[in-house]
């Protein structure tokens, strides 16, 4: 019995919880971007390229019979992600900031220990 109640504290310990999350909105997400890149910006930017290159579709790109067109897909797709989660974060530590505070003065203690290490030195 001890074995499902530990398995059961592991399996909902709010970090384990917060990764699944994570990891299923980033999948939705990934598909959001894949969509975006595949759909919108490669036909909208690469269209003129495609066809001076002579192909209709980025993975019909090839030189010397190597494709590139998967991997230039890929790493299109990589540097949009990276732009728009760096724009979300940006934006959620710029609303979840906090004010900085002044530095606490010295505990009473510590005053305490000032007041007395200055009258030694005036001695």
């Amino acid at each position: 019995m001890g074995f499902v109640k530990e398995f059961k504290e592991f399996a909902f310990k709010g970090n384990v919880v917060d990764l699944a999350v994570g990891v299923i909105i980033g999948g939705a997400f990934g598909a959001i971007v894949k969509s975006l890149v595949d759909d919108v910006i490669t036909p909208l930017l690469l269209t003129p390229a495609l066809k001076a290159a002579g192909a209709e579709n980025i993975k019909e790109l090839s030189w010397n019979g190597v494709t590139y067109g998967n991997f230039l897909s890929s790493v299109i797709s990589f540097l949009v992600i990276a732009f728009v989660l760096f724009w979300l974060i940006k934006l959620a530590n710029k609303v979840t900031k906090k004010p900085e505070e002044a530095p606490a003065g010295p505990s009473s203690t510590d005053a305490l220990l000032m007041e007395i290490r200055d009258e030694l030195k005036k001695k």
